[in-house]
């Protein structure tokens, strides 16, 4: 499973990438305005994209499909590894099948239900983003929709990629990871929280206490 970082903070990006686990990046309106003050937004993509090799997601703010497909082409030349990040809604769907004729990688961004995974998949989406959190928000387990996405590709042999996006947790991850999902794109905090365990801190402290014992004798 890949990880991906759901961030625009090049800081938080930098500090993940020294672990060596970091595939790719997520971004959107949203986590760029968080960074207002820090520069031009085309100015930390591309700042991004020279630090992770992998995906980077940029989604495009027009709601019809010819206006999705002109900014697409716009963030493209920021750097070759921009893939765009496209709502599923009816213009998305076109306009991912547009982009696809183009030659250019979709993440379809904002997917709620099978149905819509299934049509971005039919479209042509490189990547879909089931938005897990947001549905536990609502009381139901947004969990099952990644479950029900892995099926319904596995049945067909579809080569979209499953990210599992907002993500809330470690346990998302885990679950993620048990259902076959492609990726997870996750904050930072989530990536701390992957590494911590309290029987590890407490093992830590018993090594080293035992070893100041060795040193005295």
């Amino acid at each position: 499973m890949k990880f991906f970082i759901d961030t625009a903070n090049v800081e938080e990006i930098r500090e993940a990438a020294t672990m060596g686990v970091l595939d790719g990046v997520t971004t959107n309106p949203t986590l760029l305005s968080r960074e207002a003050g820090k520069g031009f937004y085309r100015e930390i993509l591309k700042e991004i994209c020279s630090i992770v090799p992998g995906p980077v997601s940029a989604e495009v703010v027009s709601l019809d499909a010819e206006g999705m497909v002109r900014e697409g082409k716009e963030l493209c030349k920021i750097a070759d590894n921009i893939i765009i990040k496209v709502p599923c809604i009816r213009e998305g769907v076109k306009a991912i099948g547009m982009f696809k004729k183009e030659g250019i990688q979709t993440n379809a961004t904002l997917c709620f239900s099978p149905n819509q995974g299934l049509l971005v998949a039919k479209a042509g989406a490189t990547f879909v983003s089931p938005f897990v959190g947001r549905i536990d928000d609502v009381g139901n387990p947004g969990m099952e929709l990644v479950r029900d996405l892995v099926t319904i590709y596995n049945n067909y042999s579809m080569a979209t990629q499953i990210i599992v996006s907002s993500v809330r947790h470690s346990q998302h991850v885990y679950e993620a990871a048990m259902m076959g999902a492609d990726v997870v794109t996750i904050p930072f905090k989530v990536i701390e929280q992957l590494i911590r365990h309290p029987l590890t801190d407490v093992g830590i402290e018993k090594f080293l206490a035992d070893w100041d014992k060795v040193e005295k004798d």
